[in-house]
């Protein structure tokens, strides 16, 4: 069982975006290549996230606009080093399927594409120390996942005693979820102390639960 990370919004960061939260699920996890009720749930939001915005408006969608308007604050612009949220709305509104991870990775895009919340997904037990959010130094190291080499100066950046592991754009290879992982950990970024933060959190939750064998949960919300 995982016990609930400490996390930790550095005053860096705090003071560029004086509104964020974080908010913090961890439980124990079983992981599926596949699971086709998810994928039932995935095909019914994205239908209705097509009948109700289209592909201009995503930049504008409240809780994108807040992560957008936060990356211009820490000094990155958003175009260019998209939040996820935002690049698996665009690929919805494309009309393109979502890629098949496994149960649990499949869950976050569901849950991040559905809310405007761009989210990271951590196995818990490859996190060393408290998890620390911050701003990315220049040539600071990182590998993001299925990505490469990122550049995350000036992103907001997730740190731990072995230095940064996630960003709003992309998770990094050293910490992602596995078919291996069993203690999981995902955290939403809510730069604008959004109303829809909690009700998020709890359709997460509900997720975990009937699709990813999700027991032990805690939940947090960081100031």
């Amino acid at each position: 069982m995982l016990i609930m990370k400490k996390v930790i919004i550095s005053n860096e960061i705090r003071l560029k975006c004086p509104t964020l939260r974080l908010g913090c699920i961890s439980c124990d996890v079983e992981m599926e290549p596949f699971s086709e009720g998810l994928w039932e749930e995935i095909i019914k939001k994205q239908e209705l996230v097509k009948s109700q915005m289209d592909i201009e408006q995503i930049s504008s969608h409240p809780v994108n606009a807040q992560t957008r308007d936060a990356y211009r604050a820490c000094g990155k612009k958003p175009g260019r080093y998209r939040p996820s949220a935002e690049a698996l709305m665009r690929r919805v509104l494309q009309g393109k399927d979502l890629y098949r991870i496994s149960n649990v990775v499949d869950m976050i895009n569901l849950t991040s594409f559905s809310t405007g919340f761009s989210i990271g997904g951590y196995d818990g037990e490859k996190i060393d120390g408290d998890i620390i959010l911050g701003i990315g130094n220049e040539g600071e190291p990182y590998e993001g996942l299925g990505r490469g080499v990122l550049n995350i100066h000036k992103l907001p950046v997730f740190r731990d005693d072995l230095g940064a592991f996630g960003s709003p754009t992309s998770d990094s290879e050293r910490t992602g979820v596995t078919m291996d992982t069993n203690s999981f950990l995902m955290i939403f970024l809510d730069f604008g102390s959004n109303e829809l933060l909690e009700t998020s959190m709890e359709k997460a939750i509900s997720y975990l639960k009937s699709f990813c064998g999700g027991e032990n949960v805690e939940k947090e919300i960081v100031f």
